[in-house]
């Protein structure tokens, strides 16, 4: 079927709509249903798509993405703590599958040449299921997702110099990287990595000021494409490229915000490019040698889940989590296809052997879901022991060790973050105004840029772990909406809110908030100094201000249940004002009558 564009973007989008809910309703997880939705459309299917090839290169900028929003989550310190996982876990890992998968291919008749780098190749796992499956069973912050992070960033750093050895080892040495290729590729790292934080956030800074989301959302893809392509262009992989860019502004104020940005393009196009890849096994192959494809299969899985099984008893995983990094990891990746076709180039590779391991890698990639649940379901839950949970008087803290949001960071909102900050409880602060957010920052303060009435922005700063929302928006209206939101997003969170008046505060009533109106505490300070500098002793005065205090938020409440009557409210104040009169003409009378007793 040719197609136009419109025609195939309209038969991609509505395979995705169609087959990842069905799937997900099976319990069978999204890669598998756009992996399905893929050998459907693809040419040994229906025929929808014939040239596979086209669209997965465009939906490789899906996994660049996705390396840019994993970035954003690791600081630089952080990556350096990593450094003995990515070369000691990551090392093994490629070159004991090299080895040993490397020697199985020689024993069918493979020459070294090419067996060293199919072997490589196999070794190498897919990085966009990979993450992909961690993120939908919840294993990312895991010990074992933490570790198969660190394994495959440095497949993804292995992959250059693989790229580079297939000319050599294939007699095109003309073709082989040359030392100017290399000093351009340090060259071009080093200017990502020595000037790209200032140079980034200086231009984020002028971005925000324009407070044009569109621009901003422009400016965020203009960083991610355009910090792949530079890498591209002097030889090196686009995803590292915008790995790096995502750690050099992980500690920036517009983490957050770049998050939300991003996230909805990464995930259109990685489904995208899990269809492409659907779309790339070769089925014709499979029917034809289908006892050949399944050794290959299963030799390939079996040999990277035992090796990465015993890696994670190395390190100090439980038997748990080193099944489950086996599980996530013996697939083979989307980079085999590169270097099968690098090989087949440079004649390396026969075009019978180059279809057979393009339909071992696509099948070990569509396989790896179903047989990761059927793992899972055989493992069972994983209870915590009793002994990992916090003790009663310590604050829990949530997946990320946040507990408390704070939406606004105005003269409000500070109070709140500088009595938190001296108590050591963690929280993550949102502020939509750049200037705010720069200026606090400046004094240590821990806050993001972003505008916490966007369902995105709420989900990308962590809310699902958060216990307390407070907001304390200078807009009761933006105050409202946020509100509201929050409400809707987390039903079962507590919400804090600043009221401007009493009838702001009704409103946040309606949305089970509890509001605290803005200038009712200081007022009721200066209300007993007033009784004070009047002569009133000041255990006297704070009692009077108490007192007046628990009544009206008596009364607060009282007319919350009648506050869309004006008449019933109007009311309500006048009984209470004579109330109040004669609660302090009887404290008056006791205290009259004790100073009596006491001159007695």
């Amino acid at each position: 079927m040719h197609s136009g564009a419109l025609e195939l973007a309209l038969v991609l989008l509505l395979a995705a709509v169609i087959a990842v809910p069905v799937f997900k309703k099976l319990g069978l997880g999204a890669v598998l249903g756009y992996l399905a939705a893929g050998v459907v459309l693809g040419p040994d299917g229906l025929g929808f798509v014939q040239d596979a090839d086209r669209i997965l290169g465009a939906a490789e900028i899906g996994v660049v993405m996705l390396l840019f929003v994993i970035g954003l989550e690791l600081s630089p310190t952080r990556l350096k703590v990593m450094r003995r996982s990515v070369f000691g876990a990551g090392a093994a890992q490629v070159a004991l599958s090299a080895l040993v998968l490397g020697s199985l291919l020689m024993l069918d008749h493979f020459q070294w040449k090419a067996a060293l780098i199919v072997g490589i190749a196999l070794a190498l796992s897919s990085t966009a299921v990979g993450l992909q499956l961690l993120s939908e069973h919840k294993g990312i912050n895991s010990d074992y997702g933490r570790l198969g992070f660190a394994i495959l960033l440095f497949q993804d750093l292995i992959a250059i110099p693989l790229l580079a050895a297939i000319p050599l080892l294939g007699g095109a040495k003309n073709q082989t990287l040359q030392w100017d290729d290399v000093a351009i590729a340090l060259g071009a790292l080093a200017v990502v990595i020595l000037c790209g934080r200032p140079v980034l956030r200086r231009l984020f800074n002028i971005i925000a000021r324009t407070r044009s989301p569109e621009v901003f959302t422009a400016m965020a893809l203009l960083v991610v494409l355009g910090t792949a392509w530079f890498m591209q262009e002097v030889g090196l992989s686009p995803s590292l490229g915008a790995f790096l860019a995502g750690v050099l502004l992980s500690d920036s104020e517009f983490r957050h915000e770049l998050e939300s940005q991003i996230e909805p393009f990464k995930g259109l196009l990685l489904g995208l490019f899990f269809i492409a890849v659907g779309m790339g096994i070769d089925l014709d192959r499979v029917v034809a040698e289908p006892a050949l494809i399944a050794i290959g299969v299963t030799a390939l899985l079996v040999v990277k889940f035992g090796l990465l099984f015993g890696i994670g008893k190395v390190a100090r995983l439980s038997t748990r989590h080193a099944l489950m990094l086996g599980s996530v990891l013996w697939l083979g990746g989307e980079f085999a296809f590169v270097v099968f076709n690098e090989a087949q180039r440079v004649h390396l590779l026969g075009d019978a052997n180059h279809d057979r391991l393009v339909a071992i890698v696509g099948l070990s990639m569509g396989l790896t879901p179903l047989l990761m649940i059927a793992l899972l379901r055989l493992l069972g839950s994983e209870h915590a022991p009793a002994g990992d949970k916090p003790p009663a008087d310590k604050v829990d803290n949530g997946g990320d060790g946040i507990t408390v949001m704070i939406a606004g960071m105005g003269r409000f909102g500070q109070v709140v973050a500088r009595l938190l900050t001296a108590q050591k409880i963690p929280f993550v602060a949102l502020e939509a105004n750049p200037d705010t957010v720069s200026d606090l920052r400046r004094f240590g303060n821990k806050l993001y840029y972003g505008d916490p009435t966007r369902p995105e922005m709420l989900r990308a700063a962590g809310g699902e772990n958060v216990r307390v929302f407070v907001i304390t928006l200078d807009d009761p209206e933006a105050n409202m909406r946020a509100t509201r939101l929050i409400r809707r997003m987390y039903p079962n969170a507590v919400v804090l809110a600043r009221a401007r008046n009493r009838q702001h505060a009704w409103r946040l009533m309606d949305m089970s908030a509890e509001p605290f109106r803005e200038v009712f505490g200081t007022s009721l300070d200066m209300s007993e100094r007033v009784l004070t500098a009047l002569g009133i002793p000041t255990e006297t005065a704070r009692a009077h201000v108490e007192r007046f205090r628990e009544h009206d938020e008596k009364l607060l409440r009282d007319q919350y249940l009648v506050y869309d009557d004006e008449a019933a409210v109007i009311q309500t104040s006048r009984d209470a004002r004579a109330d109040l009169m004669h609660l302090f003409e009887a404290d008056a009378s006791r205290e009259e009558r004790t100073d009596a007793e006491r001159r007695d």
